[in-house]
C-alpha cells in the first residue's frame, strides 16, 4: 500500500511540475525542486564560495560587472514582468562579484547569484562581451536549468519523492544532489555541463536579455568566435562545460531578428 501511495504522490507531483514552461522558449520542463528549498541552498552554496575566493580588488573591473550584471537583471525583471512571470522572481536576490582568479569562466546559479572569474575578462574584451556571457549564464537560472538537472537526480536517487522529505529525512543526500547537480565543492569552477537543448536555450534567451538591456546582441557570436580561438591546444574550462561550435553560432545569428527586435541604443 505504501509502495502505491508513494508511486501516486510521484504522478501526482510530476503532473504538476511538468506543466511548467520556461521563459521566452515556452518549453514544457520538469522541474520538481521548489524554488524556495532551491534558493536556499544556493544562497548558502555561493555565500561559501565567495568567503573562499580571493574577491578582485580591481575597483573598475568590479564596478564593471556590477553594472552590467544590474542592467540585465532590470532586463529579465522587465521581460517577466511584461510576461506576467514576476512572481518567479520573488525569491531572487541578485548579486554580481568577480573572483581574482585566472580562469576563463563565470556562472550564475539559482536566484541570481552569479560570479565572474578576472579571467574570462581580456575574452570578453567590451561590456557587450561581458553582456553576452551575463545573459547567457543569468538565462540558465531564470529558464530553471538547475532545476531540471536537480530534478533527474533527485528522480534517479529517491524515486521521485518531494524535495521537502527528502530535506526533512535525510538533509545531507539533499545537500549532496544539489552539489552534484550543480558541481560544486572541491572545484565550483567546475561546473556540470547543461544539455545542448538547454545551452541553445540559454543562447537565444540570453540574445534576448542583453538586448533588452542595450547591448547589441550581434556581439554575442563574435564572442564565442574570440572564446573558441582563446583556446588553442585546448578548450578553455568555459568551453568545456558550454559547448561552443560553428552550429551554435549558426544558431545565435538566426534567432538574431527575434533578439534585435528587443535592441535600442
Amino acid at each position: 500500500m505504501k509502495k502505491i501511495i508513494s508511486f501516486a504522490m510521484i504522478l501526482v507531483t510530476a503532473a504538476v511540475y511538468s506543466c511548467s514552461t520556461v521563459a521566452v522558449t515556452g518549453r514544457k520542463q520538469l522541474a520538481l525542486v521548489p524554488d524556495s528549498e532551491l534558493n536556499t541552498m544556493s544562497f548558502q552554496q555561493y555565500n561559501q564560495v565567495m568567503a573562499d575566493s580571493k574577491m578582485s580588488s580591481n575597483a573598475a573591473q568590479v564596478n564593471q560587472i556590477k553594472t552590467i550584471g544590474g542592467n540585465i537583471q532590470k532586463a529579465v525583471e522587465s521581460y517577466m514582468a511584461s510576461k506576467g512571470l514576476s512572481k518567479e522572481l520573488n525569491s531572487y536576490k541578485w548579486e554580481f562579484n568577480l573572483i581574482d582568479e585566472d580562469i576563463v569562466n563565470a556562472w550564475c546559479m539559482p536566484g541570481g547569484k552569479v560570479a565572474f572569474y578576472t579571467g574570462i575578462l581580456p575574452v570578453c574584451k567590451t561590456d557587450a562581451g561581458i553582456a553576452v556571457v551575463m545573459g547567457h549564464e543569468v538565462a540558465h537560472a531564470i529558464a530553471r536549468h538547475g532545476n531540471e538537472r536537480m530534478t533527474q537526480g533527485l528522480m534517479q536517487q529517491f524515486g521521485g519523492a518531494a524535495l521537502s522529505f527528502v530535506i526533512k529525512d535525510q538533509p545531507a543526500a539533499a545537500q549532496q544532489l544539489f552539489m552534484t547537480a550543480y558541481g560544486t565543492g572541491t572545484n565550483v569552477a567546475a561546473l556540470l555541463p547543461f544539455s545542448r537543448l538547454q545551452e541553445s536555450e540559454a543562447d537565444r534567451m540570453g540574445l534576448i536579455f542583453m538586448a533588452m538591456a542595450g547591448y547589441d546582441p550581434n556581439e554575442a557570436p563574435v564572442f564565442w568566435e574570440r572564446m573558441a580561438a582563446a583556446g588553442g591546444g585546448s578548450p578553455p574550462e568555459f568551453l568545456s562545460t558550454h559547448p561552443s561550435n560553428t552550429t551554435r553560432i549558426a544558431d545565435l545569428k538566426k534567432a538574431m531578428p527575434e533578439a534585435m527586435a528587443y535592441y535600442k541604443k
